[in-house]
């Protein structure tokens, strides 16, 4: 049995209903959900960015997989009312950070945040991270080191870089010489 994740950041109750219901099927088939995401007006779309446990990829067969497995959990107990199209996709490279593991996971990496309210009267922080530990976030910023509460940010994802490339290409290569397959692209059904 894998371990139990800490809680993921939701945006409102729908979406907290959302991870509740899925994150069960995904844990046991080996992914953990990195976002749900319910959004538009007329013509409603569920975003969900999952990733392997073991290797954080995630691939268009996983995509299709998680998907198939997912379709009979909201048939049985659908938290959203009238129609909406479904998406299941990888979280790419310039990830959501959406737990307190991922800015962990991530040091030395670059990424920008944002405070759902002003800090020094700032709301935007741009940064390589330096240390995460219980609610603290540590960034090195152009104008010095900023520390944060994960619990105080609307919003935080990795910055595209040169390094992050690296990164991700090492760990496509060793997953694929594990002989799993690792793909990007999104799938939508």
């Amino acid at each position: 049995m894998l371990p139990r994740e800490p809680p993921l950041r939701a945006t409102n109750p729908v979406e907290e209903r959302v991870i509740a219901l899925i994150e069960p099927t995904a844990a046991g088939l080996g992914y953990r959900i990195v976002r749900v995401r319910l959004s538009g007006n007329r013509r409603k779309r569920l975003q969900i960015m999952g990733e392997r446990v073991s290797d954080g990829q995630m691939g268009i067969d996983d995509c299709t997989k998680l998907s198939r497995a997912l379709a009979p959990v909201f048939d049985l107990d659908d938290p959203i009312q009238g129609e909406y199209d479904l998406e299941v996709s990888s979280p790419g490279i310039d990830r959501p950070l959406m737990r307190i593991e991922d800015f962990e996971r991530f040091i030395g990496f670059d990424a920008k945040c944002e405070t759902a309210v002003p800090i020094n009267n700032q709301r935007r922080w741009k940064g390589v991270i330096k240390a995460a530990n219980g609610d603290d976030i540590t960034l090195v910023t152009d104008q010095g080191e900023a520390n944060l509460k994960f619990s105080a940010l609307s919003d935080a994802r990795l910055v595209l870089t040169d390094k992050l490339i690296e990164d991700d290409l090492r760990r496509a290569k060793a997953a694929e010489a594990a002989g799993v397959q690792s793909s990007d692209e999104e799938e939508e059904v």
